[in-house]
């Protein structure tokens, strides 16, 4: 090895290094409010590192909307709400143009948004109509704005971090596949245990509560994305890769029997590029500078689990795609695991 080689080696090492420790850090500092949900704060921090947007699905109370608020208080960036109603206008989401008078002309000027920030919470998002729900495909996609014509850039890093009941039906708007394909990953909040209760209880209900202090800055964040994207993957750990995206398409002869049957339409393209750039980060944290296929299987559920439609039949035997997915890793990844 060349003495540049070892220079670039060992650099690359003090910034894998700088990356853990930022994770772990804001990981800890959410930690002081959020109680359990580690593999939940593990995906999002990881989707946030990566420029991903999370769509985060459970009862109502669970603490979803709370876990949003400790990400971005943990982040030195701006952060908008916006609570999604079926009332909701275009709008009122992205910005319209105003007539304003200046120096005696009248013109139109652009009146920003709220998805003019850094961090956007989009509370219940299932609740707005698919027009105002649509107005965030390009935010989402492009990372601009575009109102009559005129584009409008968003600052780096943007990411949405949405919410959304998985039980209530009445006044709520299924999002659209290409919505839903638009999320690096879809996060299912769970209920928490009896310690876990007992300590959101000891956390919550005291004269005060826990404060989340800022960790990392939007710089660092992008920072942490650029270094993400150097870690290799093996063609053959790639190939696994491929294979597993491709398995979840029923038109595919080597699809299992249960993907023909339940199965209407597979997971996009762009779910293997979401699951790897997931496993780089997982990668990283295992102090790995190589993708393996552990971290394939750890990532892929909340990258699958939204972008792949049941058909008729899957829905009415009560079939879930995380059953779907979770066949299709111990087919496609099982023998190669460590």
């Amino acid at each position: 090895m060349s003495a540049t080689d070892t220079v670039q080696t060992e650099a690359f090492a003090a910034e894998a290094e700088e990356f853990r420790n930022t994770f772990n850090r804001l990981r800890e500092e959410i930690g002081r409010l959020i109680v359990g949900q580690e593999d939940v704060l593990e995906h999002v921090l990881a989707a946030v590192v990566c420029g991903g947007h999370v769509l985060l699905e459970g009862l109502p109370g669970l603490g979803k909307t709370a876990l949003v608020h400790a990400v971005a208080s943990a982040l030195q960036t701006t952060f908008r709400r916006i609570q999604f109603t079926p009332d909701l206008l275009p709008a009122d989401v992205v910005g319209t143009n105003l007539l304003v008078e200046e120096h005696g002309q009248r013109i139109f000027r652009f009146q920003p948004g709220p998805v003019f920030t850094h961090v956007l919470l989009a509370d219940e998002i299932n609740r707005a109509t698919p027009k105002t729900q649509s107005a965030l495909l390009e935010v989402m996609q492009e990372k601009t704005v575009t109102v009559a014509g005129q584009s409008h850039q968003l600052a780096l890093p943007f990411f949405v971090l949405a919410t959304q009941n998985p039980i209530e039906m009445d006044g709520t708007y299924p999002l659209p596949e290409a919505q839903l394909d638009r999320f690096f990953f879809k996060l299912k909040v769970g209920l928490p245990d009896h310690d876990e209760f007992a300590e959101i209880l000891n956390r919550t209900s005291g004269v005060e509560t826990p404060q989340v202090q800022p960790v990392a800055d939007g710089d660092t964040i992008l920072k942490m994305g650029e270094l993400v994207r150097k870690i290799p993957i093996d063609p053959s750990v790639q190939d696994v890769l491929i294979h597993i995206v491709r398995a979840t398409h029923p038109d595919n002869p080597s699809a299992d029997d249960h993907v023909k049957r339940f199965v209407r339409y597979g997971a996009s393209p762009r779910a293997a590029q979401t699951i790897l750039l997931a496993s780089r980060v997982q990668a990283l944290l295992s102090g790995r500078y190589h993708v393996s296929v552990e971290d394939l299987v750890k990532v892929a559920p909340a990258a699958l689990r939204h972008r792949m439609i049941l058909s008729f039949e899957g829905e009415a035997e009560g079939i879930t795609t995380d059953t779907i997915v979770d066949g299709i890793l111990k087919k496609h990844a099982a023998g190669r695991l460590a």
